[in-house]
């Protein structure tokens, strides 16, 4: 039997990780691989020791008679950081990596289409990719930045801020799915617009493979290696589900 929509998602990141540890993509994982771990190790070291205090400054000021709530909200705010540093992480290491996620889900789709033998790598297709790939991510920054803000906002007014949390994961989850699918659908040329009408006619299963991507990307370490099966994983989801497809199957 055919699985429900938000269950099928998570599928295509399981079949990402298996066609990215393949011998013909490994060296189109490496580099993104090495700066996904490089931004890491950095934004990790810097968390560790700045995390309680920014549990701090967002935790609302409760009057004495309410103090016993804080042991009630204290946990949403702690997860409310995590989801914060979590996505400034992914923020910074998808911009800096994403001219070779983009590389990655070209390779992935050729394969994916049908192709019998890995295509080859080369600098210069690399290197042509760049200013376009930046051009998305700016475009995705502009999607994410004012919804971001709101949320934030919202966190601190007091009452209010018990339902940023659970706005912050649905939004992440919502934005794994932006984040990934839109390597496929830029490499094919298909507009931001067309896009995100392309992922809302398939809500629940954006938000299923959106899902699964941001739980493997929440456990250190562990999310380093997630990032190339993500776009992997993506772009199996694009070509699946019906995504346009004007790869070039000769290069």
């Amino acid at each position: 039997m055919p699985l429900p929509a938000a269950l099928s998602g998570p599928q295509y990141l399981r079949e990402g990780l298996r066609l990215m540890l393949s011998p013909g993509l490994r060296l189109f994982v490496i580099l993104p691989l090495t700066i996904n771990l490089v931004v890491f190790v950095g934004l990790f070291t810097l968390a560790i020791h700045q995390f309680g205090g920014w549990v701090d400054t967002l935790m609302p000021s409760l009057p004495s008679a309410l103090q016993f709530l804080e042991y009630l909200i204290w946990p949403l705010f702690v997860l409310l950081v995590l989801v914060i540093v979590y996505f400034t992480f992914n923020l910074v290491a998808t911009i800096i990596a994403s001219p070779f996620n983009g590389f990655l889900a070209e390779k992935v789709e050729v394969v994916a289409r049908g192709r019998d033998d890995f295509p080859p790598f080369s600098w210069a297709e690399l290197f042509a990719m760049v200013p376009r790939t930046f051009g998305r991510e700016m475009r995705k920054l502009r999607y994410f930045l004012p919804r971001a803000l709101g949320l934030l906002i919202l966190s601190f007014i007091p009452v209010v801020n018990l339902v940023a949390a659970p706005l912050w994961i649905l939004f992440s989850v919502w934005m794994m799915a932006v984040q990934y699918i839109d390597y496929p659908a830029d490499n094919n040329k298909l507009g931001w617009n067309e896009m995100m009408t392309w992922l809302r006619e398939r809500r629940w299963r954006s938000l299923g493979f959106g899902g699964s991507v941001y739980l493997v990307l929440l456990i250190p370490f562990v999310n380093v290696l997630m990032m190339p099966a993500a776009v992997a994983g993506a772009t199996l989801f694009w070509v699946r589900e019906g995504g346009q497809g004007n790869i070039r199957l000769d290069r």
